[in-house]
């Protein structure tokens, strides 16, 4: 049994990157981050004229929209109010100026949704295993070894946040592509300034949001490898 211990241990350390950085995504997929990065000191304007109070609107709707069950009908039937219409020159690729998406944000807004379906339901099939294993182990009499995979797991995930906020620090342009080239179909994630979503979501957003992440990952995962060390010295098991 003890190997078996052994495996399931460096399993939940595999695991634990996989639950605290989705963890800390759906963390920042809620409204409060919205209000928050909007009102963050020099974030840019929109030079094509949605307010602030209108981002936070449209915004929150495309959150909606990656979370419920509707189809793309709930953001590709969205107009803007009577006398705004989409700027050049992404008007010109549209059959309805008032609309507020054209297809091709509407095709890339589906494979967001069906992107962060899958890995949201990784997250859930992680975490539900990694308590039913944790359940097992102080049943089953080798919690000290399931608390060792949780505080590695807690230093993996610390590494690799490490690597990926240098990234993002120092050449986030070439991260986002890349970021993007691995989850979506080349090019289709590509769109005009005068486009909704990159009026919505400009790269400074997303630069924000990645280092956010990483920041509520970092915590989360401090919590995790302190907590697992404490535990194993309160109760002096060993380690």
């Amino acid at each position: 049994m003890k190997k078996l211990w052994l495996v399931l241990s460096w399993l939940v350390t595999l695991l634990i990157p996989v639950v605290l950085v989705m963890g800390a995504v759906r963390i920042v997929l809620n409204p409060w981050y919205l209000e928050f990065e909007y009102r963050t000191p020099a974030f840019p304007e929109d030079t094509y004229g949605f307010t602030l109070e209108q981002r936070l609107e449209y915004s929150r709707l495309a959150l909606d929209y990656l979370l419920n069950d509707a189809g793309i009908e709930f953001l590709g039937d969205l107009r803007f109010p009577e006398g705004v219409q989409v700027p050049q020159p992404s008007c010109s690729y549209m059959d309805d100026c008032t609309l507020q998406y054209n297809q091709r944000e509407l095709k890339h807004m589906l494979d967001v949704k069906l992107v962060l379906g899958a890995a949201l339901n990784v997250w859930m099939v992680s975490l539900v295993l990694v308590l039913l294993l944790g359940i097992w182990a102080w049943r089953g009499g080798w919690l000290s070894t399931f608390l060792r995979g949780l505080s590695r797991g807690g230093l993996l995930t610390l590494a690799l946040i490490g690597v990926i906020l240098a990234l993002v620090l120092v050449a986030f342009g070439v991260f986002f592509v890349a970021f993007h080239n691995v989850f979506f179909e080349e090019g289709t994630w590509l769109f005009f300034y005068s486009d909704t979503l990159i009026r919505l979501f400009p790269q400074r957003f997303w630069r924000d949001t990645f280092l956010t992440v990483g920041g509520l990952t970092i915590l989360l995962a401090l919590l995790v490898w302190w907590g697992a060390r404490r535990i194993i010295v309160k109760r002096k098991l060993s380690y």
